[in-house]
């Protein structure tokens, strides 16, 4: 099964993985997504690992995709690209990037060394960048990101009359925006990398000591995440009379803020809280119901008040060796940097995207208004070589290839991918269905064993929700049960008694976001969504990754 989305692959870099990406593009690849952005994703990644000094331009394929690829439809990152990686970083490990990027998912092989793959020369390089890395205390010392910032809130401030614009130029004005997407990738990909290495510090220091149960105290709680503003911003707006002329006023000001986040966000043709403003209602309509003890602010502080506390602790166990003290205290004050600009980039990104997504949605309506698409979304399955011919004379000659492309995209989006291949996939006509892949129940008194998220136990009644704008279900302190976790579920994370998450790793864009709002949660928790049953009573432990069944 070959569809118009799939890529080439590598051969010199040959294992590939649905860990970590299966969280940005949880759903198949709409072919504009990948003629469009894939590739300057994947050229930005690149520019991301060139500019730290872990590769030199030579060694990826000029034209091709190699860090990212998509088979079967599916979005894959490559794994043995990040192992080198690891390998070449001084005080990392390929099992170390596994840990933090990976989590505890099962079937990735071990890694074999590859000719190229050790460069002294290099490492001296990423040495000479770490450094650096510690001398980052506060997110706004990093200039790029506060600039980006800067330029993606004018984008949209400076946004046209879409309506007045000719077909022609809402193709040319999305179009014209390609290339700065390039360059926030790289910055993401830059400041996700080098998060790693105060991390690093910090799990190495805790674990040495026998302190390992402070790990995730000393990463949550850390302030300035952007991508938890919505969340703060909505409980904001739950407090306020719905029918009140200030829930308006306030509810237009959060969607021009906000309206760029949504589920599958990296996704062009997805829905946003701009495009489809139920989504965001029905988020704050469950944080209603919360009493006024839900309040993410609150949960923040007592984060950061935790997190204070373990570093002095942690900070105490090794005063007596100067040097480790010396590395741990910069490893602390450096992640408070880190943390939150990761999340900063991230949103950077998809403040961009939106504004790539609003004037194909506008061609979307005209086209569907003629009888050219049949919905606006079918935007997203025309191929960036195929713009000229639907801005021709004769669009129509497109609409089969469209209906064609959608009844393919829904046909794969019953399949669950697979997790791990090395060098090509299998058929892809011969993955499962997702209704029919079987799993056995969690019976009372059983157990699944994901990966500590945020620090905390809790117990409720299980919510299993597949679909982020449809949370009706959840209802305060029930245990959120998800297949994964964009910050478009963050603020279902408000009213919930904790989270449990069929996927994810220590630096999940969601797992940061869900210790800033100081919800206990668990991911790489394999099967969550099939193996507890909706309504079942569950106990969550964040600190060991453990999830029960009581009741």
């Amino acid at each position: 099964m070959f569809t118009v989305t799939d890529t080439s692959l590598s051969s010199r870099f040959p294992i590939y993985t649905r860990a970590n990406v299966g969280e940005v593009f949880p759903d198949p690849v709409a072919p504009a997504t990948r003629s469009l952005l894939l590739y300057e994703s994947e050229l930005g990644w690149r520019d991301a690992y060139i500019r730290m000094g872990a590769f030199e331009a030579d060694e990826f394929p000029e034209g091709e995709f190699c860090i990212l690829g998509v088979a079967g439809g599916y979005c894959y990152l490559n794994a043995s690209v990040m192992r080198i990686f690891g390998e070449r970083a001084p005080g990392l490990t390929w099992k170390a990037i596994d840990e933090q990027f990976f989590g505890a998912q099962p079937g990735i092989p071990d890694y074999v060394e590859q000719p190229g793959d050790a460069r002294p020369d290099l490492t001296a390089k990423l040495e000479h960048t770490f450094g650096w890395v510690f001398s980052i205390t506060d997110v706004d010392q990093l200039d790029r990101l506060t600039d980006h910032k800067n330029r993606t809130i004018a984008l949209r401030a400076r946004r046209p009359d879409l309506s007045s614009l000719s077909d022609t130029e809402l193709w040319e004005y999305a179009e014209a925006l390609f290339p700065f997407h390039r360059e926030l990738f790289q910055e993401h990909l830059f400041v996700t990398t080098l998060t790693t290495v105060p991390v690093g510090v910090i799990q190495t220091v805790a674990t040495a000591v026998g302190r390992p149960d402070l790990i995730m105290p000393l990463i949550a709680g850390v302030g300035q995440v952007d991508s938890a503003e919505p969340s703060y911003a909505m409980w904001q707006l739950s407090r306020l009379d719905p029918t009140s002329a200030e829930f308006s006023a306030g509810f237009e000001q959060f969607c021009l803020n906000f309206g760029s986040r949504g589920p599958n966000e990296w996704e062009a043709r997805s829905p946003t809280w701009e495009t489809h403003p139920n989504i965001a209602l029905a988020a704050i309509e469950r944080m209603r119901l919360a009493g006024e003890d839900a309040d993410p602010r609150g949960h923040q502080q007592e984060r950061a008040a935790e997190r204070a506390e373990a570093a002095a602790t942690l900070l105490a166990m090794v005063e007596g060796d100067p040097a480790t003290h010396g590395q741990l205290a910069a490893a602390i004050a450096a992640s408070g940097a880190w943390l939150p600009a990761r999340e900063r980039t991230k949103t950077n990104n998809i403040r961009l995207i939106q504004e790539v997504r609003m004037p194909l949605r506008e061609l979307g309506r005209r086209f569907t208004e003629r009888g050219v698409f049949d919905e606006i979304e079918d935007f997203g399955l025309v191929l960036h070589d195929e713009m000229e011919e639907l801005l021709g004379p004769t669009p129509e000659r497109i609409t089969e290839r469209i209906r064609e492309r959608r009844s393919t995209h829904a046909e794969i989006s019953e399949r669950e991918p697979e997790f791990v291949f090395v060098d090509s996939p299998s058929d892809p006509a011969g993955w499962p269905k997702r209704d029919a892949v079987e799993v056995e129940p969690l019976a009372v008194g059983d157990s699944i064993q994901g990966f500590p998220g945020c620090p905390g136990v809790s117990e409720g009644i299980a919510r299993v929700v597949l679909d982020s704008s449809d949370p009706t279900a959840l209802g305060p302190g029930d245990v959120l049960v998800a297949p994964s976790t964009d910050p478009s579920w963050t603020p279902l994370f408000v009213p919930a008694g904790g989270v449990v998450v069929d996927v994810g790793a220590a630096l999940s864009h969601a797992i940061i976001v869900s210790r800033e709002l100081g919800i206990p949660c668990v991911v790489s928790a394999t099967n969550a969504t099939r193996r507890i049953r909706d309504g079942a009573r569950v106990r969550v432990d964040g600190n060991t990754g453990v999830v029960t069944v009581l009741e």
